[in-house]
């Protein structure tokens, strides 16, 4: 079967070669076998969030604790309203009360082109399950301190908006489960649906486990070349999962980062442990260099609309090309496939000759 040999190397080299232009990523001279490039490969795209490089960290849009700066001083860099309440082990948006209301705002606009949020939150209460609510919000929105009926904060906003919603409003909805995670991108024109879950404005979004675990839970957000990609670690392995990938995400510069949380007739209490923003270093073409970013408006371009989402149960959609990790799956599986196919009509052909052979 030298014939198989060839083909699997040749299509292995073509998918391989396909797979690296699609991620755009230059491999370092690791040696040619199959198994060295493939382990490569997952490497490089299972680490394409980033581990939290302090040299990129940018403390003026950074909560850490022991929260220094955090006040309604001059020379404060977070300020917060409501029933905010700032310890030295955790800002405390609400207390498991209900009709509660609290926000943090970072005060310094943020003039990164390209960066990354990680977020270290904690929910828990005393209710059971079904029985609390009603999440954290997190913004990156022109406006900051302006109270509202959206987890704390304005509706019609202007920016992004992620939000860990725990308890369910849409009885008709039960195709995902709560807590649940979405985005929505808003050019001050769209209402949040708290009956729909805002299901009507969602561009993407996935179940989680956040509730009272007994363990750390994080959240990274990452916005780079117009795309938008949430990533969650909720489960105690000290990895990333991915919530939300979006394409064509267009965010201006100048916006404010925020965290807000809301209780109802039911309630949790909503911690924010840390809030850590990184640059990304990423080369931009002259045309996009002298762009004015403040004077994008926000905006998504997808093949068809949030509102879409009505009638798409699922809520979840892609607007753009897949993912290079998901283009490597296909290929990969394409590439079995063929062998696969070509060894059971290798094996086939063989036995046809035999038995032919007894014919004679």
């Amino acid at each position: 079967f030298s014939w198989l040999v060839v083909l699997w190397e040749t299509l292995w080299e073509t998918s391989c070669l396909v797979v690296e232009c699609t991620l755009q990523i230059h491999l370092p001279s690791f040696g040619n076998t199959p198994l060295v490039l493939l382990i490569s490969r997952l490497f490089l795209v299972c680490c394409d969030i980033t581990d939290g490089n302090a040299e990129h960290l940018k403390r003026e849009h950074s909560l850490m604790k022991p929260y220094q700066g955090v006040g309604n001083s001059p020379s404060s860099q977070w300020d917060f309203w409501g029933s905010t309440l700032v310890t030295s082990s955790y800002v405390r948006l609400t207390p498991d009360e209900g009709s509660k209301q609290g926000s943090i705002w970072n005060t310094v606009p943020c003039y990164l082109k390209d960066w990354e949020m990680h977020v270290q939150f904690k929910v828990h209460g005393a209710g059971k399950k079904g029985l609390h609510g009603d999440g954290i919000a997190l913004w990156y929105t022109k406006d900051k301190l302006h109270p509202g009926p959206v987890f704390g904060n304005q509706d019609q906003f202007h920016g992004l908006a992620l939000f860990l919603d725990t308890f369910r409003n849409d009885l008709h909805g039960m195709d995902r489960s709560f807590p649940y995670i979405s985005a929505m991108v808003n050019n001050g024109s769209v209402n949040y649906d708290h009956g729909k879950d805002g299901r009507s404005s969602e561009l993407g979004g996935c179940s989680a486990e956040i509730r009272n675990r007994q363990h750390d839970t994080y959240l990274a957000i990452r916005y780079s070349r117009g795309r938008l990609t949430v990533m969650i670690d909720v489960e105690d392995k000290n990895e990333w999962k991915e919530c939300i990938d979006i394409g064509g995400v267009r965010l201006p510069t100048g916006y404010f980062f925020g965290a807000s949380a809301a209780t109802g007739d039911l309630s949790d209490n909503h911690d924010i442990i840390s809030m850590k923003l990184y640059q990304l270093m990423v080369e931009h073409t002259p045309e996009e260099e002298n762009l004015d970013w403040t004077k994008i408006e926000p905006s998504v371009s997808l093949l068809k609309s949030p509102k879409d989402n009505i009638d798409d149960p699922t809520g979840n959609f892609r607007g753009t090309a897949l993912t290079g990790w998901k283009v490597f799956l296909l290929l990969l599986c394409a590439l079995l496939g063929i062998v696969v196919c070509a060894v059971v009509g290798a094996v086939v052909f063989q036995k046809r000759q035999e038995r032919n052979k007894r014919f004679y």
